[in-house]
């Protein structure tokens, strides 16, 4: 008996939106994606595929960053090769969903000592994560007119 595919665990290239027609399972799944990211736990990025140009979708922890003058938000890839942090390095800019809120955003790579801070926030925020965690890039992702303040 041969079973249907299973998700992969936070997969990074957009494919649990176009699995949900293929299975219930990720159907469930997206469901679940869809909830986290309304209560404001996880934001939703929508990037352009760096190779496919094609709207790539990804659900990932985030922390939020706020000074007097603008409010950011930080998110961290597992590795270098993970399909979002790669599409949002050959395009920063992006699309981001938040709870109620939605807005267009640059994405900025890290320096050393901020990626840092983002991923200690990150584990205080989550829990112990994947080993893995801070192995990729982390950004900063700056809402394009001030959007999120």
């Amino acid at each position: 008996m041969r079973h249907p595919p299973r998700p992969r665990a936070s997969p990074g290239n957009g494919t649990a939106d176009h699995l949900a027609l293929r299975s219930n399972t990720v159907l469930e799944d997206a469901s679940m994606e869809d909830e986290l990211v309304r209560s404001g736990r996880f934001v939703r990025i929508v990037a352009r595929g760096a190779q496919t140009g094609q709207a790539r979708v990804v659900t990932v922890g985030f922390v939020m960053e706020t000074t007097e003058a603008d409010a950011a938000l930080f998110v961290a890839a597992a590795s270098g090769t993970t399909a979002w942090a790669r599409n949002l390095l050959a395009d920063p800019g992006c699309h981001v969903t938040v709870g109620e809120r939605s807005f267009d955003a640059v994405a900025e790579e890290l320096p050393p000592a901020d990626h840092a801070r983002a991923i200690r926030e990150l584990i205080l925020r989550y829990g112990t994560p994947a080993e893995s965690l801070g192995s990729g890039p982390s950004f900063r992702l700056r809402p394009v007119a001030g959007e999120l303040a």
